[in-house]
C-alpha cells in the first residue's frame, strides 16, 4: 500500500509534469493549454455518455433479476476513468479514456475480474478455510455429514 501511495502522489505527477513540459516545448504553451482544455471537454462528454450507459445497463440487469456483476465492474471503471480525466495531464487522460471506451473497458474489466478473483479465492480458486490448513491448495476436501433429503 505505501508503494501504491508513493506511485500515486509522487511518480504520476512527476511523469505528468515531464510530459506537459515536453509537449509544451514541441507545440508551444498556448496550444498545450488549448489541447488540455479540448481534452477536458471531450473527456467530460465521454464520461457523461458512458456513465449514463453504465447506469442504464445496471438498472436493466436489476429489473431482469440478474446479478449485475458486469454492470458494476463497468460502472467502477467508468468512475475510475472519470477520476483520471479530472486529474490534469495527458498521461492520466489517456488512462481515463481507456477506462471509458467500451472495447478497452471490456479488456480492463476481464483483467480486473481475474485480479479480484485471485485476491478473493487464491490462485487455485479455493478459499483456504480452517479445515484446509496444512493441506495442499489443489486438494478440495469438505468435511461434514451428508444429509439425504428425499421426501
Amino acid at each position: 500500500m505505501p508503494l501504491l501511495l508513493l506511485l500515486l502522489f509522487i511518480v504520476v505527477p512527476a511523469i505528468e509534469i515531464y510530459v506537459l513540459i515536453q509537449v509544451g516545448q514541441v507545440i508551444g504553451v498556448l496550444p498545450t493549454i488549448a489541447l488540455l482544455l479540448v481534452d477536458a471537454v471531450l473527456g467530460t462528454w465521454l464520461f457523461k455518455r458512458e456513465g449514463r450507459k453504465a447506469w442504464r445497463a445496471l438498472n436493466e440487469a436489476v429489473a431482469a433479476h440478474r446479478v449485475p456483476a458486469k454492470e458494476v465492474a463497468d460502472g467502477a471503471l467508468v468512475v475510475l476513468g472519470g477520476a483520471f480525466l479530472l486529474t490534469p495531464g495527458f498521461v492520466t487522460d489517456v488512462v481515463g479514456v481507456l477506462c471509458l471506451l467500451p472495447p478497452t473497458r471490456a479488456l480492463l474489466r476481464r483483467a480486473l475480474t481475474k485480479v479480484v478473483a485471485v485476491r478473493m479465492l487464491g490462485p487455485a480458486g479455493l478459499v483456504p478455510g480452517p479445515r484446509m490448513r496444512g493441506r495442499s491448495r489443489r486438494t478440495r476436501v469438505i468435511e461434514g455429514e451428508i444429509v439425504d433429503d428425499d421426501r
